[in-house]
Order: structure tokens, then C-alpha cells, then sequence
């Protein structure tokens, strides 16, 4: 890996953290020296990727990517278009909807309309979705160019839960029904005890730009209620396309 890419990685780790992280537990978690690791870490404070705090010297996300953030938002407004949608979705299934967003090689959740139900599943904002063991990759694998779906499953694949397909031949197959259909579902493969439907987002040209999904607890769903969801996902997926390319006649 290029020291770009090591420096952008670190900062990709003190992003995911829920907490401030001192120069010690960087260093462990980013496999640098500490030495390599506070370098780093100098740069992109200095730039505002990273600040430290003046009284425990630990670090967290800083201001420069919350502003390119805000840059990219308002020239490609993908989560503006979007959030209707999303909220649409929530209120007639009863259940939480996700918006998804493909962007630096990874499908990353951009938006989360939580259900209002007592027993409901948590996502967070900021997830990355593994394209093989969720509903979101496999909807946005589904509708790749075929050496691109090739490349992907070349890759290890991480079993995440007892559930989670890790056969090729068995991925391959979920991805022709789902391209068949329009949505992927997904039993258990990421988390136990939820099931998810989830449709792709499409550029004029076919390809996916992101994905929208439904997860619900196994417990109020089964697969005959997660094909009817399904199916009112692909149509909102759709309208977000139409919208946000201006594509609807």
C-alpha cells in the first residue's frame, strides 16, 4: 500500500471509532509503528482531517471531511433526493430503511430511517455493507458487468455470521435471481435474526450508484412478507434514480 493510502486508512479508522483514540491504540489498530503512525497523524491534523484534543492528546474525525462532505452533497445531492424516498419507504412498511451510497471501492450507508416498532433493527449511518453477506451488496453486485461481479468474488470472502454464503456457485446463483427480479433478499447473512430486502439504485446506463434496503427482525418477517417488500423497495429505488437523474418522462 502507497503511504497515501496507508495515511487515508488511518484516518478511515479514526472515522469508524465512536470515541477519541489516543497515538498508542492508532498505531495497534492501524498495524504502524508509532513512529509511522504520529507522522501520519501530524499531516492530517494539519490539513483538519484529524484534531487532537489540547488536554488528553487523543484524536478524533476532524472539520475537512465534514466540509468536502457538504462540497459533494451539494453538487451531487444523492442523500437530498434520496431522504423522501427513504422516509416514504419506512412509514408504509414499518420497517428501517437504508440508503446506501457505492463510493472508494466500498457500499456505505448514507442514510437511515429507523422503524418505529419496539423490536426493530439498528443501522448505523457510515456502515460499510460487505457486497457478499448483505442485501445491499448483493443488490449492487446483482447489476455489475460480469467481470466486475468476477473480481469481486475473487476477493476472501468473510463469514460474519452462521448464515453468511461464502460458496461462489451459491452467491452467483442469489445474483441471477436478484437481477431477475429487481431486489436481492438476504437471510441472516450479516446479523442473526434479521432478514433484508434491498433493490439498486441506477444510472441511465444500468450501473449502481447505490442501493436501497428493508430489515426486519426474522422474528416479524418471513420470506413471502420480505418479496412484497422487496418489491415496493425496486419501485422506490426507481423513483430515486428517476429523480436524482432527472430521467422520468
Amino acid at each position: 500500500m502507497s503511504t497515501i493510502g496507508k495515511a487515508l486508512a488511518l484516518l478511515d479508522l479514526v472515522a469508524t471509532l465512536d470515541k477519541d483514540i489516543g497515538l498508542s491504540d492508532v498505531a495497534r489498530l492501524s498495524a504502524l509503528d508509532k513512529a509511522t503512525a504520529r507522522r501520519f497523524l501530524v499531516e492530517l491534523e494539519k490539513h483538519g482531517f484529524v484534531e487532537q484534543d489540547g488536554e488528553t492528546r487523543k484524536y478524533r474525525l476532524g472539520a475537512a471531511p465534514v466540509r468536502l462532505s457538504r462540497i459533494r452533497q451539494a453538487r451531487f445531492p444523492l442523500l437530498a433526493v434520496a431522504a423522501p424516498f427513504v422516509k416514504g419507504l419506512a412509514e408504509d412498511v414499518g420497517e428501517t430503511v437504508h440508503l446506501s451510497e457505492f463510493s472508494g471501492g466500498r457500499l456505505s450507508t448514507i442514510d437511515v430511517e429507523t422503524s418505529s416498532q419496539a423490536h426493530r433493527v439498528i443501522v448505523d449511518i457510515g456502515s460499510v455493507l460487505p457486497l457478499h453477506a448483505t442485501a445491499s451488496g448483493l443488490a449492487y453486485l446483482a447489476f455489475l458487468p460480469q467481470g466486475e461481479i468476477d473480481q469481486a468474488l475473487s476477493q476472501p470472502l468473510k463469514r460474519f455470521s452462521p448464515e453468511t454464503i461464502i460458496d461462489v456457485d451459491a452467491i452467483r446463483g442469489h445474483l441471477r435471481e436478484a437481477a431477475k427480479r429487481g431486489f436481492s433478499i438476504n437471510q441472516q447473512g450479516f446479523e442473526m435474526g434479521v432478514i433484508s430486502a434491498a433493490a439498486p439504485i441506477l444510472s441511465p446506463g444500468g450501473r449502481p450508484v447505490g442501493t436501497l434496503a428493508v430489515a426486519a427482525p426474522t422474528a416479524r418477517a418471513d420470506l413471502t412478507r420480505m418479496h412484497e417488500i422487496g418489491a415496493k423497495t425496486a419501485a422506490a429505488a426507481k423513483g430515486v434514480a428517476e429523480r436524482y437523474f432527472g430521467t422520468k418522462r
